[in-house]
């Protein structure tokens, strides 16, 4: 019926169909498997060339961001007093903050693009960005990232407690390039993920801003769309099932830092893609967020999150 609804009639086009569904399925299956072998090969083959950006450090970070982050772990804090030191765009639940210095952004793409120039191989970060990086295979996920989304922790606690906001324990990172002869935008979808933190490192660039419109889960009839200006060294928080895409840049280039925050607590009773109770095949490192069935006595300890959802 789905499919039916798309446009197929004919018994041909319903093959045609069902043989690339076929192929993305095992193209998925694949994934995990080949992130690994690109991850061996750039860890014995690359030479990074700004070591000391693959961990994090306080020094990257704006003074801004650590007052946030102090005052959200401080006794008495609460949402309307964080609403004060945040931006906030319509009642969609945007929110835009200082994150890196720009002195830390300018090493960080500057390492991004020796990576990109070296000869090891490369995965594209997803299925609609074709340029950029996926972090996990330089390797970056625990010595950055990980202290990354854990100061994000108080933060998201106060602004999305219904998503899991206070145990986003897992997440997927990648950094994504838009210029005038690659990527230029980026067409309506939601993110896989509970929570979403993205971050403009630079470069120079002109338009290409974000839009948000309905969250996915509450369409209207006639959707309200906002826009939202990029600013280097800032990120914008939302949730990660708000409708989105990125507008054409018109000059430049632009590099963004993409991180998926998941929540297995919220993940494992729903898959916010397909919407069903997760099926679940194991996976690689944090795979997409699932901790699968627990029993009483594993739900107390520290989750690991190394499941996908199969459907």
């Amino acid at each position: 019926q789905a499919l039916r609804e798309r446009g197929c009639r004919s018994e041909e086009q319903f093959r045609e169909v069902l043989r690339e569904i076929e192929a993305e399925v095992q193209r998925r299956k694949e994934l995990i498997h080949k992130s690994e072998e690109r991850r061996a090969i750039i860890s014995k083959c690359y030479k990074p060339k700004h070591p000391e950006v693959y961990t994090l450090q306080d020094s990257f970070l704006a003074p801004e961001f650590l007052e946030i982050v102090r005052f959200c772990t401080s006794p008495g804090a609460d949402l309307q007093g964080l609403l004060s030191h945040l931006e906030s765009f319509s009642d969609k639940r945007i929110y835009r903050l200082p994150v890196f210095t720009e002195e830390f952004c300018q090493a960080f793409v500057d390492e991004l693009e020796n990576f990109e120039q070296s000869d090891v191989p490369k995965g594209r970060p997803n299925t609609m960005n074709n340029y950029g990086v996926l972090l996990n295979e330089l390797g970056m996920d625990e010595p950055f990232l990980t202290p990354l989304r854990e100061r994000l922790l108080p933060l998201t606690a106060l602004l999305y407690p219904e998503l899991g906001g206070a145990c986003l324990d897992s997440h997927r990172a990648f950094v994504v390039k838009y210029s005038l002869h690659q990527d230029l935008d980026l067409s309506s979808h939601y993110d896989n993920a509970e929570v979403t933190l993205n971050v403009s490192l630079g470069k120079e660039f002109t338009e290409g801003n974000l839009y948000f419109g309905d969250f996915s889960q509450d369409p209207s009839p006639v959707p309200r769309y906002i826009e939202v200006e990029h600013v280097g060294g800032r990120g914008l928080l939302h949730r990660g099932g708000q409708i989105h895409g990125a507008l054409p840049i018109a000059s430049g280039e632009r590099w963004n830092l993409i991180v998926w925050m998941r929540s297995s607590a919220i993940r494992n009773h729903l898959c916010p893609m397909c919407r069903r109770k997760p099926q679940l095949v194991e996976a690689e490192g944090f795979g997409d967020g699932f901790t699968g069935p627990l029993g009483e006595e594993e739900e107390e300890k520290e989750p690991q999150t190394v499941d996908l959802c199969a459907l």
